[in-house]
């Protein structure tokens, strides 16, 4: 009996450091333009604060003493600024979503930034654009939503 209790304990404890490791979205996925993000940019009191990282759009109002107005990375905010999170930039640039000759290192720091920081602590709240469609605006047929952090097939953009 003593071995049962010590064995559900130890789950139970396990399963409590195994619980979610990503912060859940509030609000259902949506879709975001260059334009609309750049509506978050932190300059503006009460409103939201999003950046986007591999054009996932996260809400980092929580951690406005990093992203708001006049704080050391705001040039990170209202855009997707993923080659900048990979460099560890703020030149401006760096603040776009082109990963164009990034090497190596800089893409496993992105990797790293993006698991380890933006998803777990941040809730997504859309995708950008540029993820989801070509260019052209034509549907980009590698993007599928099933498989994005966070999805649910409920959720709509």
């Amino acid at each position: 009996m003593r071995v049962f209790v010590l064995f559900f304990v130890f789950c139970t404890t396990l399963a409590e450091d195994v619980k979610l490791t990503y912060k859940p979205s509030t609000t259902p996925v949506r879709l975001f333009t260059e334009e609309e993000l750049k509506r978050y940019d932190g300059r503006e009191e009460g409103q939201p604060i999003y950046m986007a990282v591999k054009g996932v759009v996260f809400d980092v109002t929580k951690g406005k003493e990093f992203y708001g107005k006049d704080a050391p990375y705001n040039a990170l905010v209202g855009k997707d600024s993923t080659r900048a999170v990979a460099k560890m930039s703020l030149d401006p640039a760096d603040l776009t979503s082109d990963t164009t000759d990034l090497d190596e290192e800089q893409l496993e720091s992105l990797d790293s930034v993006f698991e380890g920081t933006y998803k777990r602590k941040y809730p997504i709240v859309g995708y950008t654009a540029s993820r989801i469609l070509n260019e052209d605006g034509s549907p980009n047929e590698d993007f599928k939503p099933e498989d994005q952090p966070h999805f649910q097939i409920k959720d709509e953009f």
